[in-house]
């Protein structure tokens, strides 16, 4: 697509930008040994354009199995 100089058309969000006003957090999970399942949890939210609306995919993971739980 970057040869041909074509693009996908939907609705774009910038959300790499970092408003000064908030906070920065510590990472919490730096140099701890992930040993047994259900000990360490993420979320992974991400939307899917349908055709005049939006559809929302959230995903649990379980970090030691990397299985997605839910």
């Amino acid at each position: 697509m970057q040869q041909m100089g074509i693009q996908a058309i939907y609705p774009r969000q910038n959300t790499s930008r970092t408003n000064p006003q908030n906070p920065i957090y510590p990472y919490l999970l730096k140099g701890l040994s992930i040993e047994h399942p259900d000990q360490v949890w993420s979320i992974d939210i991400t939307y899917i354009p349908i055709r005049s609306s939006w559809l929302y995919l959230t995903a649990i993971i379980d970090w030691y199995s990397r299985y997605v739980i839910a």
